[in-house]
């Protein structure tokens, strides 16, 4: 008996052909609802190769067991594809014999109904044979995939950043340490996770050029908001001879590919999860509800991003009334502040209705990295904020003049003697480069329309949870 995926039965696989009506074919999966009456059997079929279930119809003239089949059971069903005579899919799956390989009881967590959230952050193990997760968990697939398709085309080489180092990037201290338990330090010094892989990724652009990073970073920030997570992973790409405006466009350009990429890909996907997100919001308010997943995607790829600098993103929210009581719950007072996710949000979907680049930040609220501007006030950086989620990439223009960046570490109190690595790369033919950073769940949260970051990491490391 030949063996073949629900995908190729469905004709949703594009390299192996499709089973043809008639075939008699082996498949496997797992039971995500059966039904059954006195003359038949209905068995809801998946097997993770495509987000599209298989309905297999048992006659029960052919005398075979169906006891102890429920939702979770996995099967192995032989049989063939036939013309769907029932409405909702156009394929039917005969059986001529159900083998059961693995029990599920009835005490089974995940059942055939709508639990909440905090149910399935409770079963993470679990939660992604539930069709939501396996939604958000494709959708993040493609993000990836897309990633490295979209440098790879632009001609990008991919470097592995370490995971361990002793460069605290942003210079906020919130690394993760490392101790092996003896009293001496494995590496000679002090050692922790990586909060970025842009320093070392700053060393390869000066010698490949384009490069880019994918890979996970750790912060040991003790917040528990629904935007932040202690394990995430960073899109980083660096390059040489290119300026904060070349790095705009760069970002611009990456974010509308990925996303565009999911829209053509991931379609029953993406209508069952606004189906979902309608679903959970039927109760609110017109004016509290989300505006429908596809159009706010679409939205993103069909027009160019706002342009507008700090200083003046600053004065529209010094000057507006955002709320119902008329001010944000961060006031907005004096310039140099950073601004907070309500006030990000305000400028993207109050004010522009777009998602929009703010550029040249006050310099004491940005990295020691960040090129210096020629008023002394500001730096060459840029966030990119989208709507419902704020921040969605940060990037600059890296400072390559040695003497300004040696004064800026000083500032910062870096120490030059554990940073002389990084500083030659401005001692040894410093050219103009610029980089971003996309925080990868952040970028799938706003795919999939998830309130809460920790909905689309497999297992998500939190403040008192791993």
């Amino acid at each position: 008996m030949k063996r073949s995926s629900i995908s190729a039965v469905l004709s949703a696989d594009s390299i192996l052909p499709m089973v043809k009506f008639g075939e008699e074919v082996e498949v496997s999966g797992w039971v995500r609802t059966i039904r059954q009456s006195k003359n038949v059997a209905f068995i809801v079929l998946y097997d993770g190769s495509t987000f599209s279930s298989l309905q297999v119809v048992v006659d029960k003239s052919l005398d075979i067991d169906l006891s102890g089949i429920n939702s979770g059971t996995s099967l192995k069903v032989n049989g063939k594809p036939v013309e769907s005579k029932g409405s909702g899919q156009s394929i039917d799956f005969e059986a001529d014999e159900v083998e059961v390989l693995g029990a599920s009881g009835e005490e089974y967590p995940i059942q055939p109904k709508r639990h909440t959230m905090e149910f399935f952050r409770d079963h993470p193990h679990l939660r992604v044979r539930t069709q939501l997760f396996q939604a958000i968990f494709r959708i993040r697939h493609r993000l990836a995939f897309s990633t490295h398709d979209y440098f790879d085309r632009a001609k990008f080489v991919n470097v592995h950043t370490p995971i361990i180092t002793g460069s605290d990037c942003e210079g906020a201290g919130e690394m993760f340490q490392l101790t092996t338990g003896y009293e001496d330090h494995f590496f000679g010094q002090e050692a922790g996770l990586t909060v970025s892989g842009q320093l070392e990724a700053e060393t390869a652009a000066m010698g490949l050029g384009r490069v880019y990073t994918f890979g996970p970073t750790f912060r040991a920030e003790n917040s528990n908001t629904s935007r932040h997570l202690a394990e995430f992973w960073m899109i980083e790409p660096e390059v040489a001879f290119a300026d904060l405006e070349y790095n705009a466009a760069l970002a611009e350009s990456y974010l509308k590919y990925v996303i565009e990429c999911v829209l053509n890909e991931c379609k029953d996907e993406l209508e069952y999860l606004q189906k979902y997100i309608e679903d959970e919001e039927k109760n609110m308010k017109k004016e509290d509800r989300s505006e429908p997943l596809i159009d706010k995607l679409k939205s993103i790829t069909s027009e160019p991003f706002e342009f507008v600098t700090y200083t003046r993103a600053f004065d529209i929210l010094k000057n507006s009334k955002p709320a119902k009581k008329g001010k944000f719950e961060f006031p907005v007072e004096e310039w140099g502040m950073d601004l907070q996710s309500e006030h990000e949000r305000y400028l993207v979907e109050k004010h522009f209705k777009k998602p929009v680049i703010v550029t040249d930040y006050p310099k004491e609220i940005k990295a020691f990295y960040m090129r210096d501007n020629e008023d002394k006030k500001t730096v060459a950086a840029m966030d990119i904020l989208f709507p419902g989620i704020g921040e969605i990439a940060g990037g600059s223009q890296r400072e390559e003049r040695l003497d300004v960046l040696k004064e800026k570490m000083t500032t910062f109190d870096i120490s030059e003697q554990e940073m002389s690595w990084y500083l030659d790369t401005r001692r040894f033919g410093t050219v103009p480069h610029s980089g971003f950073g996309v925080g990868f769940e952040r970028l799938v949260q706003f795919c999939t329309g998830m309130k809460n970051i920790r909905d689309v990491v497999m297992y998500p490391r939190t403040p008192g949870k791993l």
